[in-house]
């Protein structure tokens, strides 16, 4: 006997709907409240194989590692927007046990087990702590800008408060804020990179990632947070796509009919990398191909992009190229468990 539940989450109150194997409803829609013994509580309740499907938000992930072990089936999804119709959290909750029930589910989401979620919180602390240095240091120079006063990265340290001397006393005073701002910041960003770099030791395979060039340890725990595991990616393409390292096309009319024969006329048109990717992901291989090129000038993987450009091939695309070749190394050491070797590995280089 199954049952297909439809879970539509709030902030204090949740709705359940459930359906028989047959789509009839069984019983009226629930209302929970958003409180997890009263959750555990109510999908018990439900007699035989439970099947849960909840949309993807604020609370998936802790509903997911609450009520995963409750039900026979978990799946959270992105459902695709309703454009006609009434709305309300019972037909949301049905549709989506109805969704589940037959197998129309497009978008599922990975959800990582439990003994990630401390790797996974200090990366979403890391980033934080930094993207909000770099703010805080492009609103205090710009301050300086404003007023025609030029600076260097002197700006950041504790020589501003001379080159405060040349701004209006108003300006000044905002300056010596955002200056304070900046420098408890600062400390904020080592300690989360500390706790970063701890997490990612309880980890063997982020330091075998860490040898792949231009990752390191910082990028190697931000790949295997985000990730968790290889094993989602069947090959390099898909990891791709998920990296945003894939490139899309469009083409309309490709064919005619030429003395009785299809004839491809027109070829696809390339418009640009795919959006649907993990914009992180995107920005650890698009910064490790970076490195590449500043750092490691007599790496066999510099080599083959100035090769690239030398050809004739654009920068960028050279450098993408890179990135996609550093995503493919990646996977392969992964679902390898290896530490990287450049001998090893040449044949692999041709991305």
């Amino acid at each position: 006997m199954d049952r297909y539940i439809g879970l539509d989450a709030h902030k204090q109150t949740c709705l359940l709907a459930v359906l028989d194997a047959k789509g009839k409803r069984v019983g009226a829609p629930r209302v929970v409240e958003t409180n997890g013994e009263a959750l555990v509580a109510a999908v018990q309740s439900i007699p035989g194989r439970r099947h849960l499907c909840l949309e993807e938000g604020t609370h998936s992930a802790w509903l997911h590692e609450l009520l995963g072990p409750q039900v026979d089936e978990i799946v959270v999804t992105v459902p695709e927007k309703r454009r006609r119709g009434s709305k309300s959290d019972a037909a949301d909750a049905e549709a989506l046990a109805e969704a589940l029930r037959v197998g129309a589910v497009r978008t599922r989401v990975f959800k990582a087990p439990p003994q990630f979620a401390a790797l996974r919180d200090a990366v979403r602390g890391y980033g934080t702590a930094v993207r909000d240095v770099t703010r805080t240091k492009n609103r205090l120079r710009s301050l300086f800008r404003a007023r025609g006063v030029p600076v260097g990265p002197e700006v950041y340290g504790p020589e501003r408060m001379a080159l405060a001397a040349q701004l209006p006393p108003s300006s000044r005073r905002l300056a010596e804020v955002w200056g304070a701002q900046l420098d408890a910041l600062a400390q904020v960003r080592g300690t989360a990179e500390a706790w970063l770099e701890e997490e990612a030791k309880r980890h063997a395979i982020i330091g075998r990632l860490a040898t792949v060039p231009g990752l390191g340890p910082i990028r190697s725990a931000q790949i295997v947070a985000i990730t968790v595991t290889p094993h989602r990616f069947r090959t390099r393409r898909q990891f791709w796509s998920y990296s945003g390292l894939a490139i899309v096309t469009r083409s309309s009319a490709e064919w005619q009919q030429l003395d009785g024969r299809p004839v491809r006329v027109r070829e696809p048109q390339t418009r640009g990398l795919n959006r649907n990717r993990h914009p992180l992901l995107k920005a650890v291989f698009k910064g490790a191909a970076k490195t590449i090129i500043n750092q490691l000038p007599e790496h066999p993987l510099h080599q083959a992009y100035q090769r690239l450009v030398t050809s004739g091939t654009k920068d960028t695309l050279a450098r993408l190229t890179l990135a996609r070749k550093v995503a493919s190394i990646t996977l392969a050491l992964w679902k390898r468990d290896e530490r990287y070797d450049p001998a090893h590995h040449a044949g692999r280089q041709s991305g």
